[in-house]
């Protein structure tokens, strides 16, 4: 199955309480964290909540 590699690029700083929220159940704490998950609708679905934020790439 594919797994999709989520890198923070920008600071939760001002953002809504969800899109903080989403960003730290990712796993994400700071920006240049990197995290690898499975791709599934559930993480694609947080990752689309916080598009602005993270950078998103594909790997095997």
């Amino acid at each position: 199955m594919a797994r999709l590699k989520v890198t923070q690029t920008r600071s939760a700083i001002g953002g809504k309480q969800n899109q903080r929220d989403t960003l730290r159940t990712l796993g994400l704490k700071r920006i240049g964290d990197v995290v690898v998950k499975e791709d599934r609708p559930e993480i694609r679905g947080m990752v689309q909540t916080v598009t602005h934020l993270v950078a998103v790439e594909e790997v095997e």
